[in-house]
């Protein structure tokens, strides 16, 4: 097992520094566990909050209220959850020393995509290109 690296609580990824260095994957990983933290966390107030939300409600349109506050509830879980399996799978891409690298392209994903969407796999370019291609799909 590798030692910890020392990460400054003000560090954030520099262009001019060897693209995924050590510090630069202590500084995902640190985001990716924050980032599943925050989700598990959430996730866990969400079902606290439907199970205390099932009782007998006798007027139908507060029933009818209730049930797609439940189902919104229940697809922001769903969305959740996949979240977790993305973030799981980029720290495994950590591990493996993948991660930062598109899977289409295998070239380097910039670091402020990876900043602001971590889970990432595909590069700016790629994302593009893989969005037009489904967009001319969906109108046929």
């Amino acid at each position: 097992m590798k030692a910890e690296v020392f990460l400054p609580a003000d560090y954030r990824p520099a262009e001019d520094e060897p693209f995924m260095n050590e510090r630069q994957l202590a500084f995902f990983r640190k985001l990716l566990l924050e980032e599943k933290a925050r989700v598990l966390s959430e996730s866990k107030s969400t079902i606290e909050g439907l199970q205390d939300s099932t009782r007998n409600i006798p007027d139908l349109a507060d029933r009818a209220s209730e049930e797609t506050d439940r189902a919104l509830e229940l697809r922001i879980r769903d969305r959740q959850r996949k979240l977790i399996a993305k973030i799981d799978s980029a720290l495994r891409r950590i591990d493996e020393g993948e991660y930062g690298y598109c899977t289409v392209t295998g070239e380097p994903i910039s670091l402020k995509r990876l900043e602001a969407r971590p889970t990432t796999t595909l590069s700016l370019e790629a994302q593009e290109k893989h969005e037009r291609r489904e967009r001319v799909h969906r109108d046929e």
